[in-house]
């Protein structure tokens, strides 16, 4: 059963849910495989949503399989990747994600005192 009152129990919830925001806004940016994903991640929030190995692939193979994303097999650094690009339908699904992650943010900020 969960604790409401721990502070982690919260932090992980919102970090759980804006993990799926945050790799469609790193692919929004340029394809990038996995590693790179969860690195500009963690740069950009300061390591607060950056989803895990292991929840971060998983992730990745749903969005493939929405067609949301492709993904292309390229060699870096002499190791084979795949690389990550948002699709029509990925762009469409991260604009309204961004539509409703800014408003629930207004209405959070508005009931702060």
């Amino acid at each position: 059963m969960a604790d409401y009152t721990k502070k982690d129990y919260w932090e992980n919830l919102v970090k759980m849910s804006l993990s799926r925001y945050f790799v469609m806004y790193a692919l929004s940016q340029k394809p990038m495989h996995g590693y790179d994903i969860s690195k500009w991640i963690g740069e950009v929030t300061n390591g607060c949503c950056c989803p895990t190995e292991g929840s971060l692939y998983p992730m990745l193979k749903e969005f493939e399989k929405g067609g949301y994303v492709t993904s292309q097999a390229v060699t870096v650094s002499g190791r084979e990747r795949k690389v990550y690009t948002l699709t029509e339908r990925g762009i469409e699904a991260f604009s309204i994600g961004m539509e409703v992650w800014v408003s629930t943010a207004d209405i959070i900020k508005a009931t702060v005192r």
